[in-house]
């Protein structure tokens, strides 16, 4: 699928930067990525950054227009929705990974929040595609996974926290 673009250039960087370029746009995927907040309330409750109400609305939207996220009726309630992963919100774990290390490297981040970026950098490309397969799984429908790296990145983040 390819997302839904402006245009303002043809260079790609560009054109990705048109879809997650702004501030919360790749909070708001980390969040489902990692944390698996699929409501707007989890999203909206549970953002260590403080995340406005209006503006998550807005990249809620612009991100489900973008293709990058979907939204289907939660069945326990008919006002709220649930938000999945497109594949090419999935593809962007790699670029999360690689952020998240260039994070560490270059800026002063707390223990607790550089556990995760330490557990994908040392995991690299076979972590981060175990992860987007158990995404897959988890948004997409497709057949479970034999490995969790979800439950492996949370019960190493748990192991550390604790020591």
């Amino acid at each position: 699928m390819t997302v839904t673009q402006t245009k303002r250039s043809g260079c790609p960087i560009n054109l990705t930067l048109e879809q997650i370029g702004d501030r919360w746009s790749l909070i708001v995927i980390r969040d489902v990525v990692f944390e698996n907040r699929r409501s707007y309330g989890a999203l909206l409750d549970q953002n260590k950054e403080g995340i406005a109400s209006n503006i998550l609305a807005s990249r809620l939207k612009h991100l489900t227009a973008s293709g990058l996220l979907t939204r289907c009726p939660d069945p326990n309630h008919q006002q709220k929705g649930i938000y999945s992963l497109t594949e090419a919100a999935i593809q962007l774990v790699p670029l999360l990974a690689y952020m998240a290390a260039w994070g560490l490297r270059h800026t002063h981040p707390s223990k607790e929040a550089s556990l995760r970026a330490e557990l994908l950098e040392k995991g690299g490309p076979p972590l981060w595609s175990a992860l987007m397969d158990e995404l897959r799984y988890l948004h997409l429908g497709a057949p479970r996974p034999v490995r969790s790296s979800l439950s492996e990145l949370r019960a190493d983040d748990e192991k550390a926290i604790a020591n």
